[in-house]
């Protein structure tokens, strides 16, 4: 007897069959017993007839969310039966024998709807019965798709997919680190990447050429409904590119990638060009909406925003610009990006800087920024000028970025890359409004993880071990 997937036995009439799946629903209609059993891949009605006493006596015990297992017959529904709304909906099971493998006690919702009216909190204590219903089952597929494609494109254009340490040092990325203690050396700590910028420019000076990582980022910033604080981006590098070079590469990707899904439709394409200039004075914004339809969830309207101000002034009373830009500026996107080559030498030499104009790219969709990336500097000269535009002297330069300037210094390619949100371009390609509806396991909106209790506290002797002491608030203020 074969095991199938539920999907598969509307091609199976005739066939002795061997199910697994939860029960769905369960409808007594006399002595007929109707049973919705639902795997990953759909539902399929099993009818149970008194004939079998056993099978029907165990049938009659079962309740929601219990798991089992089922040999049978696949059969055609008698016409007046067939339901259209599922793919098997013109089959059904008649089994010879059911297996009991799991009871559930009685769920804390329901998974037949589509989830939304339920509370946060709720949802991600029990994110395990959550993701059985249909919608997230079908996100998460979805997202499981999308990243295979993305991966047969960046693969069949040359790119090596290379894994980058979770465990570094604290780089400047615009936001707060994640730190982790070191208990080898006390009082020392690692930061976890808010992205892998310095390795995949380190690749570049290694000669990989062209690089990816599906890569998770950790950013410690509130979090909101298009931001979390662990996210996944498809992060790349090239060498020997030119912006136009990677904008066109990228664009291909996202183009061939989102079209394999044939209910989306791409509003222009090639995608629109902006200058931020040119986006301010249209839309008000660098993250703009020009789609036709805004109420079409399947309609994607992509476009490129290029020539960036390298720099702006520090908001005052936002801590990490504050600490970044030391001067009193700091960068608009990222301080490893290269300034146009007719602002190289005002850069340099450290004037006009608000004038300087970066090689950065941003892709925006549907009002969303889904990707960010530049030409980067590979000349120590340049990236050691950022650093001093901030307010850095030599030591704090040497402590921060002394490692890659030390790289520069060894035969580094013209290079440049991108990251592009994984997570938010699935929000926008399922028409869902949070990002946490594509995540498997995300954070709740006060920061604290699904199912499990974190963060929380360690023993005493975990803190001795590191060298840690907790301080109170009380302490704080002393």
């Amino acid at each position: 007897m074969k095991k199938l997937s539920i999907i598969e036995t509307k091609d199976k009439v005739g066939e002795n069959v061997e199910i697994y799946g939860w029960v769905h629903g369960r409808r007594d209609h006399g002595k007929l017993i109707f049973l919705d059993v639902r795997d990953r891949t759909g539902i399929i009605q099993v009818v149970f007839i008194p004939k079998d006493e056993e099978t029907y006596r165990i049938a009659d015990t079962l309740r929601n969310e219990w798991v089992v297992k089922i040999e049978g017959k696949i059969g055609e529904r008698p016409s007046g039966m067939i339901n259209e709304n599922i793919e098997t909906g013109k089959v059904e099971l008649q089994p010879e024998k059911l297996t009991v493998l799991s009871e559930s006690e009685t769920p804390p919702f329901s998974v037949d709807d589509d989830g939304y009216k339920l509370g946060e909190q709720s949802r991600l204590d029990y994110r395990y019965i959550d993701l059985r219903r249909e919608r997230l089952t079908k996100n998460i597929i979805k997202r499981h798709e999308f990243a295979q494609k993305i991966r047969q494109y960046l693969n069949d254009n040359g790119f090596l997919e290379i894994e980058t340490p979770l465990l570094s040092q604290a780089t400047k990325e615009g936001s707060r680190d994640f730190v982790v203690p070191s208990r080898i050396y006390p009082g020392k700590f690692y930061a976890l990447p808010q992205a892998p910028q310095q390795y995949k420019q380190l690749l570049m000076a290694s000669g990989f050429e062209r690089y990816y990582q599906l890569a998770r980022a950790m950013r410690d910033e509130d979090p909101r409904a298009n931001k979390v604080f662990e996210h996944t981006q498809i992060d790349l590098e090239m060498s020997f590119v030119e912006r136009d070079d990677v904008m066109a590469l990228i664009e291909g990707m996202v183009t061939s990638t989102i079209e394999s899904f044939q209910d989306k439709k791409i509003t222009k394409k090639p995608f629109p060009v902006y200058t931020y200039d040119e986006a301010i004075k249209e839309f008000g914004d660098d993250k703009f909406d020009f789609r036709e339809n805004k109420d079409d969830p399947n309609e994607l309207a992509f476009a490129w925003v290029v020539d960036f101000p390298f720099f702006k002034k520090v908001e005052r009373g936002d801590t990490v610009e504050e600490r970044d830009g030391k001067s009193g500026w700091t960068f608009t996107h990222n301080p490893f990006s290269n300034p146009k080559e007719e602002f190289i030498e005002q850069h340099i030499a450290g004037k006009d800087v608000e004038k300087i104009i970066t090689n950065q790219y941003d892709l925006v969709c549907n009002g969303q920024e889904v990707g960010g990336g530049s030409i980067r500097a590979h000349r120590p000269e340049v990236l050691e000028a950022t650093y001093k535009i901030m307010g850095y002297n030599d030591k704090e330069i040497d402590e921060s970025v002394g490692h890659i300037i030390k790289a520069f210094k060894y035969g580094a390619p013209p290079h440049g890359g991108i990251a592009l949100g994984l997570d938010r371009l699935l929000m926008i390609l399922t028409g869902e409004e949070s990002i946490k509806e594509v995540i498997a396991f995300p954070m709740s909106g006060k920061g604290q993880t699904a199912i499990m209790s974190g963060p929380s506290e360690i023993t005493k002797e975990q803190l001795d071990e590191l060298g840690l002491k907790i301080v109170t608030d009380k302490e704080k203020s002393k």
